[in-house]
This record gives structure tokens, sequence and C-alpha cells, in this order.
């Protein structure tokens, strides 16, 4: 028996797991992250390698690493993290430098759209589109069976569609990104209004954090919601449908047959989706005229870009030798954006070989 090591490496915590060849993870560890210091991430990585391989008598075949960062097309480098001191960090090398196996690095959200689309929600669809509800707003695209990555490695930063011209000051330095109307942050944000306004639609809001708004926390909006405070409810609504309006932009460009929703903020269940779907009927183009994609959620919860980084390790992406170009756009420093994948063959390979199992199965 085969298994390969994931590993999610978050601005708080790294998180790693044994995981078989069928997705399930058979042993866990973590450890807290020393964001600011990338020679100890490595070296935490390494012994969190060390401690899963040796704690198993199962072959590991290779480690897949998850990053909340912009990884280069390759998956050499991660060119920049916004909660790490990684800037054109080589992460891989540096990776397999410290243990003994072949390491794939990924950008966090592919990764978890990688393992919803092989082993959870999307495992029966070709094209899907995973959008985390977190934070922020996280995106991964999975199209015609192969992980969308773009021409730099940058692909699928939903988050940071424009939605509101000089709408509000986004993280990202841009004003108007679609995950400052339809994220978690976004939520807490106007429940804190509510509170702070001091008006009797908001008290059971009020209660839940003691009249001082910034105690309020996403997960008080969604305990008051369940148990049926209007105010809340109208919260979640008001969040599903800035998200399903931004899918139904997405959906124009991608034609999905699937989005999965995940993150935190998705585990209000249908106080969210069910807004997120009729947003997205309303503002679909062509509605009524064409199939719409179902509008599904996540299966695989915080596990999704651990298993899915596990997947993508096993399966071989990344380890192809893969060819320079000439960078247009000026390369980010050394193996940066100047790197890309030939007419897209390290991924679509697996896509391939994935499309071709299912099809298999399909038939016997």
């Amino acid at each position: 028996m085969t298994a390969t090591i994931g590993l999610d490496i978050g601005g708080t915590k790294i998180a790693a797991g044994l995981v078989s060849a069928d997705g399930e993870i058979i042993a866990e560890a973590r450890r807290d992250t020393p964001a600011h210091d990338p020679d100890r991430i490595a070296r935490d990585v390494a012994d969190l390698v060390l401690e899963l391989a040796e704690g198993t008598d199962q072959a590991v075949v290779g480690v897949g690493v998850a990053c909340a960062g912009f990884v280069n097309r390759t998956g050499s480098h991660v060119l920049f993290a916004p909660n790490l001191a990684w800037r054109d960090e080589p992460l891989k090398q540096r990776l397999e430098a410290l243990v003994d196996y072949p390491v794939t690095i990924e950008n966090d959200a592919n990764a978890a759209a990688w393992g919803e689309f092989r082993f959870g929600a999307a495992r029966e669809a070709d094209d899907m589109v995973l959008i985390t509800v977190g934070t922020g707003i996280g995106g991964g695209i999975v199209n015609d069976s192969r992980l969308l990555r773009g021409a730099y490695g940058v692909g699928g930063e939903l988050g940071h569609m424009r939605v509101v011209p000089n709408g509000i000051r986004c993280g990202c330095g841009n004003r108007g990104c679609w995950e400052q109307y339809g994220s978690g942050n976004a939520l807490l944000r106007e429940a804190r209004e509510v509170v702070a306004s001091g008006t009797p639609h908001g008290a059971a809001l009020s209660d839940a954090c003691g009249g001082d708004p910034a105690r309020l926390r996403g997960r008080d909006v969604t305990e008051v919601a369940r148990a049926g405070d209007p105010a809340a409810v109208e919260l979640l609504a008001d969040l599903g449908t800035w998200v399903g309006e931004g899918a139904a932009s997405v959906a124009a460009i991608l034609d999905p047959e699937l989005i999965v929703i995940g993150g935190g903020v998705a585990e209000a269940g249908d106080l969210l989706l069910e807004p997120i779907r009729a947003a997205y009927a309303r503002q679909l183009t062509g509605r009524g005229h064409r199939p719409m994609a179902r509008i599904v959620p996540a299966t695989l919860g915080n596990d999704a870009g651990l298993i899915g980084a596990a997947a993508l390790a096993a399966e071989g992406v990344g380890e192809a030798d893969v060819p320079e170009r000439a960078d247009t756009a000026g390369a980010v420093g050394t193996g940066g954006a100047g790197e890309t994948v030939g007419a897209g063959e390290t991924a679509g390979a697996v896509g391939r070989a994935v499309t071709a199992g299912r099809a298999e199965a399909a038939g016997s």
C-alpha cells in the first residue's frame, strides 16, 4: 500500500496528514506556523513529514504542499504570500533538500478545489468551480478535468474580481474587490455596524457580544441566525446575494456544471446557500435558455487543501520537466512568472487520466 503526505501551510498553523490513494486521512499532525521565518517553516514541514512517515508501514511516495500564496506555474516558487514571509521563495527546492521525497507545491485554494474534484462534492463533475467563503473569498477552477492555473500560476483569484468601482479598499490594495462584499469579514463588518447602531433590530446580535461590537464573531452571527433572529438571517441573506451574483459572473466566463461553496461561513448551510442560489439564478447570463450549474456545499471541510495537495503529489503534477518560455511581462525573480507549462501538459496529463478513469468506471 502507498500513501502521500499532504500539508496545508496557513498563516497560523501547518496541518499535515498521511493520505491514502482513496483520499482518506490515515494520520494527522500539526504545528503553529512560524510565519515570519521561512527557514523554520521549512524545518517544521520536514519534521512533520518525518513524523508521519515514521509512524506508518505504508510506502510514502511523495509530499504535496498547499500554500496560502501565489505559486508559480511550475510549482517551484511561492512568489508572494500575504500572511507569511515568502517573497519569491524557492520552496520546492528548499523542502526537497530536507526530505527524501519528491515535493509538489500548489496554491491552497487550487489544492482544495482539486481535493473536492477528486474525492469530495465534485467527484462526478468534469467542470467545477470552488468558491471558499471565509475571511476572504478564495477560488479554484477545474476545467475539462484539468486544474486551471493560468499562464503564470496565479489564476483563479476570484475574490479579487472588481465588483464595485471605487468601492471598499481591499487588502490587496485595490478597491471594490468581491471579497470585500461576499466574505466572512464583510459579514462581520455589517453585523458589527448593526450592533453599534443600537437598533432594536440587532438586539440578539448585541446580546451575543455583550453589547460590544468588537467582540462579535462570525460564528455568533451564524448561531443567532440559526435561532431564527431576523437581523442575522438578513445579514447572511445579503452576504449570499453578493456571493451568488459574483458566481453568476464567474459562470458567464467559465460555464461550470457545478459550483462548490466551501469555507468557514458555508457552515451556515441553507441560510447562506439558498440566497446564493437565488441570486445566481436571477443574474445568470442567458437564464432560462441555458443549463444552470448546480450549487452545492463542499464536503471535505478544512481538510480539502491537505487532501488535494496529497492527490496532486500522488498523481505527479509538478514533477514533469517543464520548458521555460520568454515572459513578455517580465520575470518575477529567479524561477518567477516566466516559467510556465508548455500547452498545459503537466496538469493536462492528470486531467486526461482522471477523465479516462471515470469513463472506465462508468462503463464497467
